[in-house]
């Protein structure tokens, strides 16, 4: 029998490396799905890797296939590398199947030494409907191999088994999907209304043997998943940046998503404006670059009133230079961003570089929370950021460094695809319009609920009030109002449980 708390702990570890997560993906069959799962990111864990290979050995004794599986033969590509460790450490010989026979030399489609009527177990990462290995099946059997059984690290329950077993190919899983949420609920790192949205989904979208797929009851299936439908403690589970996750927590608790842009010129105007508006936000946002006095005493000052009224510290440097730069910009200088801005803008303009140089900066301060938010657009008009620059930033954001990424800063809701990521919007007005510097403003609920908003950027008009503390706390009134309108899927705002 296999161990199961060895189970237990690789399904975590999967987890915590993001070879699985939650949001809204377009799958291959066509399809959106709540969960993806990446198994390719394992080749950078050893670690992971040999585990991995080790449960799949013993897996594969456990199940008595080694008469089916003389051979051993991994589904082209991801699979290649597991099937490889496998082979080596279970002492079995493999095949490799070309997805396109070679155009010369001896232009083989299966590769190995091999002959008629020998057994071959196929192994594969993830299975959907199973297409894949059905594929892998057709190539090896044309070439006389006996084909009976195929082993897969993650079967998502979508019809795979069935549509394989119909071909006469039985398939054992390491895992289930359902397996998998259960060791996630059980550990409290997802709740279970994650759980239930994910059965829910899968249970209604199974994918026939002929690759076509269907909607239970022939009805169409909302992603409970996707992220502007979610409440922010759910979310909370979700984010990989240990900071988002507390961010997440003193949104849900303070019940605010107002972030201030206090960008004015001296310490005591924007202590004066802290104080006032400190109990209606979550986050202020500073540029300490064009303060006049900038000094240690304000830093101390400015903490003192975040503690006081439970807010982060947002620096809006927006770092966009070399790695070795940003990290003497972040930690040295006039400024020593790091020691106070619990948050710091971030161009992905140079790519992962960036952030690697600003995390080298607090990596001696373990204790220390810190976290980015990327800029994949801008609010200005003509900015250069389109859509495949948002795409890239996401990228880097949920792939590269996503322990460190809180939060992308965008315009449009479909930018931010991860509910464990929080997306923060500048030009937030009661009075929608343009300034005379190009600057785009929208309403609170528009921002929030078109757009896709989690925390929304007010400046001006809060500045410029004659009483900036109630201002204050109309902007939170309505942003929170359209949050909760949001994730109750009622325009009228009937239902406020959020």
């Amino acid at each position: 029998m296999l161990n199961e708390e060895k189970l237990q702990q690789l399904a975590l570890k999967l987890f915590e490396i993001d070879a699985f997560k939650f949001g809204d993906f377009k799958m291959k069959v066509g399809i959106n799905s709540p969960v993806y799962f990446d198994l390719r990111v394992i080749v950078s864990h050893p670690d992971v890797m040999d585990t991995l290979t080790d449960l799949l050995n013993e897996f594969i004794a456990d199940k008595k296939l080694s008469q089916a599986g003389g051979h051993l033969c991994g589904v082209p590509y991801t699979a290649l590398p597991l099937a490889t460790l496998v082979s080596i450490k279970g002492n079995k010989p493999m095949l490799i199947r070309r997805k396109e026979a070679k155009k010369y030399g001896t232009k083989k489609l299966i590769e190995g030494k091999f002959n008629a009527d020998d057994t071959c177990l196929i192994i594969e990462d993830v299975v959907t409907s199973g297409s894949s290995i059905l594929e892998t099946v057709e190539d090896l059997r044309s070439e006389g191999l006996v084909v009976t059984d195929a082993i897969v690290v993650v079967d998502r329950e979508q019809g795979g088994a069935k549509n394989t077993e119909e071909r006469g190919v039985r398939m054992h899983s390491l895992y289930t999907l359902s397996y998998l949420l259960k060791v996630l609920l059980e550990a409290k790192r997802i709740e279970e209304s994650t759980v239930k949205a994910v059965a829910k989904y899968i249970e209604a979208c199974q994918i026939r043997s002929d690759g076509s797929f269907m909607h239970g009851n022939g009805t169409k299936v909302v992603n409970e998943l996707t992220r502007v439908g979610m409440t922010f403690e759910a979310r909370a589970d979700l984010a990989k940046c240990p900071l988002a996750k507390d961010l997440f927590k003193l949104i849900a608790t303070k019940k605010t998503t107002l972030c201030l842009a206090a960008d004015l010129a001296t310490s005591e105007e924007i202590l004066n404006i802290a104080e006032a508006a400190g109990p209606y936000i979550c986050i202020l946002k500073t540029h300490v670059d064009i303060v006049s006095d900038f000094s240690e005493q304000f830093v101390r000052s400015l903490q003192s009133l975040a503690k006081k009224h439970n807010f982060l510290l947002l620096e809006d440097r927006k770092f966009a230079d070399i790695g070795n730069t940003v990290a003497q910009q972040y930690g040295g200088g006039l400024y020593r961003i790091a020691e106070w801005a619990d948050l710091v803008t971030v161009h992905s303009l140079p790519g992962q570089g960036i952030l690697k140089g600003l995390k080298a900066t607090i990596s001696d301060k373990p204790a220390t929370l810190r976290g980015v938010f990327l800029l994949a657009e801008m609010s200005t008009q003509g900015a250069l950021t389109d859509e495949k620059y948002a795409t890239a930033t996401m990228k880097i954001a949920t792939e590269m460094e996503s322990d460190f990424v809180a939060g992308i800063v965008c315009q449009g809701k479909d930018v931010v695809t991860s509910p464990g990521l929080l997306q923060l919007t500048p030009g937030v007005k009661l009075e929608e319009g343009v300034d005379t510097l190009g600057q785009l403003y929208d309403s609170p609920e528009r921002v929030v609920k078109e757009r896709g908003a989690d925390i929304c950027v007010v400046g001006r008009g809060i500045l410029n009030s004659k009483t900036p503390s109630e201002m204050a706390r109309v902007y939170r009134d309505r942003l929170w109002e359209a949050y909760l309108e949001r994730v109750s899927g009622d325009k009228n705002g009937s239902e406020k449980n959020g």
